[in-house]
């Protein structure tokens, strides 16, 4: 079977969370394809450098340098809609092509054919907004429902309901938890828990032997700029001031390998996961945004209870997510 994994170009966690399913597939035997475009696909390109890659519409977002996105967020939308379109496009031209069994979309709108099965990844049914504009959820809610119901199957990477296991995406991935009298017209029986999503899940290393062990403080940065930069910044200043010996992994997947050294501080453009996971292992404390996917990171690693979530400002999902996942 061939199977066309395609994550979007939101921050790395869309890709990194696609990982576990990407050596899954190829344990069982299947041909996997990974598209997408920009940062993502330079990190999935990184983790398997045998896996053929292919370009997708290209989405280049940024954020606000303010405590609100919402102005950002509505600037980008003629872009989103004509990124969704050439999704649309690229999916159609490469199935004329050749033959694909499975697409699996992490949020990409677009990825969606009826000419064969397709899948669409989410750990968002229910749109989070601002405390102001909250009154307007439940239109997102069904907004968002119209383009999902469109797949065969929709994925949720989190834990249902009756599962002995905790949440992790709370009210995000569960419409039972929000109003149950909204009518979003989501066919139940296409959603699929499918249990957290991480890089790191199955993995074995020799973790003693990575030269990342031990420090006081991780600080793993992610996200769309100039908020990574500035929280780069900050964490930077605190670090330099302090004695305490701290990493600092900027996340910057498309840059060359760099590390510095200030005094008891030490920067690197990225890790790869078996150093990423010896220095989240050994740490004594974690500072990262609580993007879910950095949570279902954590979460598989077992130290989400060591870790200090930083909401990006403005973005209301992941200040929900600090709140309850918060230990």
């Amino acid at each position: 079977m061939t199977i066309l994994i395609a994550p979007l170009n939101w921050g790395l966690g869309h890709a990194t969370r696609c990982a576990a399913l990407v050596r899954e597939y190829i344990r069982q035997g299947h041909k996997v394809v990974l598209g997408g475009d920009g940062e993502s696909l330079s990190w999935l390109k990184k983790t398997f450098p045998d896996v053929r890659t292919i370009d997708l519409a290209p989405l280049h977002l940024r954020y606000s340098r303010g405590k609100s996105q919402v102005w950002a967020m509505l600037r980008a939308l003629p872009q989103l809609i004509r990124f969704t379109w050439m999704d649309e496009v690229c999916l159609s031209r490469l199935l004329a092509t050749e033959h694909i069994d499975l697409v699996i979309s992490d949020n990409r709108f677009g990825l969606y054919s009826q000419s064969t099965r397709c899948v669409y990844i989410t750990h968002q049914l229910w749109i989070r907004l601002p405390r102001f504009w909250r009154w307007l959820e439940p239109l997102f809610a069904r907004l968002h429902a119209r383009i999902y119901n469109r797949y065969d199957e929709v994925w949720v990477p989190d834990w249902d309901t009756d599962a002995p296991q905790p949440s992790l995406s709370g009210m995000l991935g569960h419409l039972a938890w929000s109003d149950e009298h909204l009518a979003l017209r989501v066919e139940h029986s296409k959603i699929k828990y499918i249990g957290p999503l991480s890089r790191f899940s199955g993995q074995q290393w020799d973790i003693a032997s990575s030269p990342y062990c031990g420090y006081d403080t991780v600080a793993v940065l992610s996200g769309l700029e100039p908020q990574r930069s500035l929280l780069e910044e900050t964490l930077t200043e605190q670090a330099v001031m302090s004695d305490e010996r701290t990493l600092i992994v900027r996340g910057k997947i498309q840059e060359p390998f760099i590390e510095l050294h200030h005094g008891s501080v030490v920067k690197v453009t990225y890790l790869n996961d078996r150093d990423m996971a010896a220095a989240l292992t050994t740490c004594q404390h974690i500072i990262c945004r609580s993007g879910y996917s950095s949570i279902m990171d954590l979460a598989a690693l077992g130290v989400l209870d060591k870790a200090t979530l930083i909401p990006t400002p403005g973005q209301p999902e992941q200040e929900y997510l600090a709140m309850i996942n918060v230990n």
